[in-house]
């Protein structure tokens, strides 16, 4: 991908003899966000802190915005906004004085630092609580607070590790608002996230990692297609079948039927739906409904990472 905010190349990390991560390989343009999907200890975190610059590989090669992170680890954490799961907040300070803080560690100067945080905590729903202490933060109010950090020196690149976890639904809604938007900011960003629905609807892509590799990767859609096959649809009459079954062309594969509705999978809908409207128009058969069965990405993630124990079928 020419142009590619970060660049990851067969990118591996070990632990006295342990591989955490084995040739990983991703790309991340401006305007993109990437999903990194995995159940615990698949190498998601490890991954964005070899990003980050705060883990040097021990094979393979990354860059972020053209800056190498095993040989120019501090251009890259000065180009990265990153949010982890522990966020090492300070509780005893307050929301002004931690921004405050971390802005200068960035070399902001301080009305720019001012301005900007105003502006973010706002956006967060955090503005009236700027001068309290951050021991008196919520759970859901210190995660936000924790992205505030990681969008204060407004970096080109985010690295976001659950970044909604501990939030109420509202909160959850506005943050991934922001991440859409920000999306539009040209950034690059990755989401490490346990929320299938929310990677759903943020990511361009999703990249699923097990036993430290890439397991599965693609657009929503592909990943849909490549692992739960063919798209299915479900009509529904009004009456009994009376054979609709028999009457179904070709192109549309029967999968399953009960009383009164049938599924049927076709390659090609657009034009495999109309034809099967019309022979069952044709036989008298009252159409309620035509619609698609809908398959999500918790489907596709269960195909490649499997059923948890005790919990197949």
């Amino acid at each position: 991908m020419a142009g590619a905010l970060i660049e990851a190349e067969e990118l591996t990390k070990d632990f006295d003899g342990f591989r955490a991560v084995h040739r990983v390989s991703l790309r991340v343009g401006a305007g993109e966000i990437v999903a990194l999907l995995g159940p615990n200890g698949a190498g998601k975190t490890t991954t964005i802190r070899m990003l980050a610059s705060l883990l040097a590989p021990t094979q393979g090669s990354a860059r972020v915005v053209g800056f190498d992170v095993a040989r120019q680890p501090e251009q890259v954490r000065a180009r990265v906004g990153l949010l982890t799961e522990h966020h090492g907040l300070y509780t005893r300070m307050r929301a002004g004085e931690y921004l405050d803080f971390f802005g200068g560690t960035y070399g902001i100067p301080r009305d720019v630092i001012r301005e900007r945080a105003g502006r973010l905590l706002a956006q967060f729903g955090l503005g009236e609580d700027h001068d309290r202490r951050l021991g008196e933060y919520s759970k859901g109010m210190r995660q936000k607070l924790a992205l505030v950090r990681a969008l204060l020196h407004d970096p080109p690149v985010l690295l976001l590790d659950e970044p909604t976890s501990a939030m109420d639904p509202s909160s959850a809604f506005l943050v991934r608002q922001s991440i859409a938007e920000l999306r539009r900011a040209s950034r690059g960003i990755i989401v490490c996230t346990h929320n299938l629905k929310e990677a759903e609807v943020l990511a361009d892509r999703i990249a699923i990692i097990q036993a430290g590799k890439i397991a599965a990767s693609g657009t929503v859609e592909s990943l849909k297609r490549d692992f739960l096959g063919s798209r299915q649809m479900e009509v529904r009459l009004k009456g009994p079948l009376d054979g609709a079954a028999r009457l179904l062309p070709d192109e549309a594969v029967l999968v399953d039927s009960g009383e009164g509705w049938l599924r049927y999978r076709t390659d090609n809908p657009q034009d495999t739906n109309p034809h099967v409207l019309q022979v069952l128009g044709a036989a008298g058969l009252q159409v309620v409904t035509l619609a698609e069965v809908e398959r999500s990405l918790e489907d596709v993630y269960l195909q490649v990472v499997g059923q948890p124990k005790g919990e197949a079928g």
